[in-house]
């Protein structure tokens, strides 16, 4: 290539023109013709980005990318840490290949709204469009247009809006609820869902308050991923070494697969025979947790122990676990009214209902409020329609809600196993006061 004679700026290939001409035949269509230097190029991209940067409402918020984002939090427990971690790989997935929307749910402070525009940085610095605008803003903008000295119309900036390549809307729920604000966010909604335009959406509210028609296209699982944050506020500290876990799998740490007795001296064939199957499916289950799995029968048959070493498990390969007795669950969730409580209700209430993985112990509802089966439906119901892995006990004879038998006991989504063998108890005291030889001694007390 030949450079230019016209040198302003200390390039080495263009001279600072910022064009140059190719040195080729005189046969050649770039024959003469004037080419953007490397330099030129590098200008204009530059150029590009910081335009595509002020159209995208990130102006202020360019500090905010991955390499800034604390994926491990600060102080948290190892559950959370690693929710907050797959939270992280779940964004930077998504500005990767952004197909379909996230929604990024949870409490004040948690990140939800760094790691949305950590996308968004991440997508401008690839010179691709991307529209970041808080809800509430959004409704005040678009009011703005009906003023007479506006310069944009109501349609031109709705439509701006609506069909964006990319769009990140944060704060969803924050805005004041009037017919007309719901009605353009649903149109919102429904014309980007249509149109399967990738969208970004943080919210702080569950998503039963929601608008119906909005819900309903967010509670899409083949469109929209809920990726559900459970990280303290970062702007008090980020840690939660002060709030006590519901969880109490510590207790039962070592009620393993290990460590349970099949029994096999002391009960009848089909009792035995049951045993081993149920068995079988907890370990199968431990390895591929998926949908729920309910286990029933009497009290000591051994429904707890396959549980807690499901859990176990599970903890064993670095996974994080939530492990309640429905009563004390129960207890936890009106202790966090108290005016000294540490841990607010939302929190308690969403640890539980999205943890990645649940057990809860004991289920039944013989002496529930109507509050309590409401809390209990709905944490339920949240993980049937999420498919999040459940892990449930039942007594033979406990009371259960009919909208939540109808969910448990749904053989399309939940493995059902009833354990025939009776009380390990009865059976141990049994083979205690038989003669010598008559049963062997069982190594752990199966609950």
């Amino acid at each position: 290539m030949a450079n230019s004679s016209n040198a302003n700026f200390p390039c080495p290939i263009c001279g600072g023109t910022g064009f140059l001409r190719r040195d080729v035949p005189i046969d050649h269509p770039d024959f003469g013709r004037a080419v953007p230097c490397e330099c030129k190029l590098r200008e204009t991209q530059h150029a590009s980005v910081e335009a595509l940067r002020d159209a995208s409402g990130l102006v202020h918020l360019a500090q905010m990318t991955f390499a800034s984002f604390r994926a491990d939090g600060i102080g948290m427990n190892p559950g959370k840490r690693k929710n907050l971690h797959d939270a992280y790989d779940a964004a930077r997935q998504f500005a990767q290949d952004a197909r379909g929307w996230l929604v990024l749910k949870g409490g004040y402070g948690c990140g939800k709204t760094h790691l949305a525009a950590a996308i968004a940085n991440d997508r401008l610095a690839r010179g691709e469009p991307v529209l970041f605008v808080v809800v509430p803003d959004l409704l005040d903008h678009l009011r703005a247009t009906f003023a007479p000295a506006s310069r944009v119309t109501y349609d031109e900036r709705f439509e701006m809006v609506r069909a964006t390549p990319f769009l990140i809307l944060d704060d969803l729920g924050a805005q004041t609820t009037t017919a007309w604000a719901l009605e353009k966010l649903f149109q919102l909604f429904n014309y980007r869902y249509n149109a399967q335009l990738p969208t970004v959406v943080t919210t702080n509210r569950e998503l039963e308050e929601i608008d119906p028609r909005v819900r309903s296209r967010l509670a899409d699982t083949t469109f929209c991923k809920i990726v559900t944050i459970l990280a303290p506020d970062f702007r008090q500290g980020g840690t939660d070494a002060t709030a006590a876990s519901a969880s109490n799998l510590a207790l039962y740490n070592e009620m393993t697969f290990e460590k349970f007795d099949l029994r096999g001296d002391e009960l009848v064939a089909n009792e035995r025979a049951n045993l081993r199957r149920v068995f079988n499916t907890a370990k199968d289950y431990a390895e591929r947790p998926q949908g729920f799995i309910v286990f029933t029968g009497d009290y000591g048959c051994g429904k707890t122990h396959l549980a807690a070493a499901i859990a176990n498990a599970i903890v064993q390969r670095g996974n994080a676990v939530t492990f309640v007795v429905v009563p004390d669950l129960l207890d936890h969730l009106r202790a966090a009214f108290a005016p000294g409580s540490v841990t607010s209700y939302d929190q308690r209430f969403e640890e539980t209902r999205s943890a990645p993985f649940l057990v809860l112990d004991d289920l039944g509802i013989e002496n529930a409020t109507s509050w309590a089966r409401e809390k209990l439906f709905q944490i339920i119901d949240y993980r049937y329609v999420a498919r999040l892995p459940t892990a449930i006990t039942i007594h033979r004879e406990a009371e259960i809600d009919p909208r939540i038998q109808s969910r448990i006991f749904d053989l399309a989504r939940a493995s059902v196993n009833e354990i025939l063998a009776p009380s390990y108890r009865t059976t141990h005291r049994r083979a205690q006061a038989k003669p010598e030889g008559g049963y062997r001694k069982t190594r752990s007390a199966n609950r």
